[in-house]
């Protein structure tokens, strides 16, 4: 007879329960576990649709309660307010009324963007200006994600109000849109008008095709997050930042050429994960990176980098301020202040505005040059001479790198102290022992850029014969995979770098 630990319900108990110190994440085995026991349930459910959608909202909700606790009734709120919001945006109401509901919208959730995330920064901001302690700090709790699903709320009311999409009459419909756990606390960020249509399929499909294309991505998005990310973070990035005056010039710049890649396989990692679990579950999702490292403008990097954040950057805010259709000048002023946002909205903190400024920069920049010269300067590196693409990859990756230390780095002063030491301590005597003592290190970053630069007809190449593989080959893959996960980690779980956003 199997004897159970007398506490096995209040460990279980404390496991399936929230825990701030440790948020549930896709690379968790937790995850896997509940995923396993949710597919299971969901797949007995195909024909089912109200049934289906009700079970997917009510997993999606405890997903969400296990990353950010009880501020899963924040996401309700939201859900409830933008449906009802949106019922009243019918096409026969006039322009007035529509116009005060759409802004109506805005003012809600912006205006719990910025309570969770910018209180804290505007009260200090205040104290700094005036020299006086004028206000109390307050310690808010920033639920994870909660920028992502308001954005995407934002996107439902504006395409709403400009009469691209009809509005919802179903509120489960909505809850279910904006919760969909796969993109729920890190994007991408989904539209409506391309989600909403798939919600209501009936039977459930998940093709071969589609099978097989999601268990790519799962497995090549948890290579680049607990292989690569993790690996290079734990052991190298994060000891230079805590303190580059201790380390080398050549050090801190592998710790940036390194950082640089650790964002994109996290990032881009998590957005492999929720892509292949939307498809496994009959869901399409848009790309979120193309390779941003191949970029060779600035502006190509834009459109390879967070595509779903770029892009809802242009359609709602850089549009809505005019775009390029009020003179040459005003395009600039409104890239500038679109990326002046888009670093806000990356973090409330000074380092994060310097780094949307100095990407405006170069775009408005970039644009100038093209208006100036279009023969010569393009908006894709694929428009120019092979050695021209290559001078311009290097200089466009060396660029988002030098974006990256600030991005990065916890304060100025450490942003400061890593560009000192590249420039004013870079021994080349010692490479050779940096080398040797950090060799696996190095390794992975050398394999994270080699595979990122690797030809997109050799990808696919590669992505269709894995998404051929029969069923025991993705678990054979799969089972090898978690196998060297265990074998490399030297901590627990590491979160996500876009859940803090």
């Amino acid at each position: 007879m199997i004897q159970w630990p007398d506490d096995i319900w209040q460990k279980l108990g404390e496991l399936l329960t929230y825990n701030p110190k440790a948020p549930l994440i896709f690379s968790s085995g937790l995850f896997l576990f509940l995923f396993a026991g949710f597919t299971f349930f969901y797949m007995m459910m195909r024909r089912q649709l109200t049934l289906r959608l009700i079970y997917v909202l009510l997993f999606s909700l405890y997903f969400y309660y296990l990353s950010s606790g009880m501020y899963f009734l924040v996401l309700l709120f939201v859900a409830t307010s933008d449906y009802f919001i949106g019922r009243a945006l019918g096409p026969e109401r006039s322009h007035g009324r529509r116009k005060a509901l759409v802004a109506l919208s805005v003012v809600i959730n912006l205006g719990l963007l910025c309570y969770f995330k910018y209180t804290n920064f505007f009260i200090g901001l205040v104290n700094d200006i005036s020299g006086h302690h004028f206000l109390d700090f307050k310690n808010i709790f920033l639920p994870v994600g909660v920028s992502f699903f308001v954005f995407q709320s934002m996107s439902y009311t504006i395409d709403l109000y400009r009469r691209r999409i009809e509005p919802l009459h179903n509120w489960l419909d909505y809850a279910f849109y904006l919760s969909f756990f796969p993109g729920l606390v890190a994007g991408p960020i989904v539209r409506a008008r391309d989600f909403i249509p798939q919600i209501r399929q009936k039977p459930l499909t998940v093709s071969r095709q589609m099978f097989g294309a999601g268990m790519f991505l799962i497995i090549s998005g948890l290579f680049k997050k607990a292989i690569i990310s993790d690996y290079i973070s734990l052991n190298f990035v994060d000891r230079i930042f805590d303190n580059p005056l201790l380390y080398t010039g050549f050090e801190n710049l592998m710790g940036v050429y390194g950082y640089a890649m650790q964002i994109y396989c996290d990032f881009s990692g998590y957005s492999d994960m929720a892509i292949g679990i939307a498809l496994l579950l009959g869901f399409w999702f848009p790309r979120n990176f193309d390779s941003p490292y191949k970029s060779a403008t600035i502006t190509e990097f834009w459109r390879r980098w967070h595509i779903s954040l770029s892009t809802w950057l242009k359609d709602y805010l850089y549009i809505s301020l005019g775009g390029n259709r009020k003179g040459k000048l005003r395009t600039y002023v409104n890239l500038m202040i679109t990326m002046l946002l888009g670093g806000l909205w990356h973090g409330a903190a000074m380092k994060f505005i310097l780094w949307g400024g100095l990407h405006g920069v170069a775009l408005a920049i970039h644009k100038f040059f093209m208006n100036l010269f279009p023969n010569a300067f393009k908006p894709q590196g694929d428009m120019m001479p092979r050695w021209r693409r290559i001078i311009g990859i290097v200089v466009t990756f060396h660029f988002v790198c030098f974006g990256w230390i600030f991005f990065r780095a916890k304060d100025m002063a450490t942003a400061k102290n890593v560009i000192s030491q590249i420039f004013t301590d870079f021994n080349i005597s010692l490479i050779p022992d940096v080398v040797y003592g950090y060799i696996a290190v190095f390794s992975l970053i050398l394999v994270g850029y080699v595979l990122h630069f690797v030809s997109t007809r050799t990808e696919n190449v590669v992505a269709q014969r894995v998404i051929r593989m029969p069923l025991w080959g993705f678990a054979l893959v799969t089972t090898g995979l978690i196998w060297i996960v265990m074998q490399i980690k030297s901590s627990g779980i590491q979160p996500f770098i876009y859940f803090q956003f």
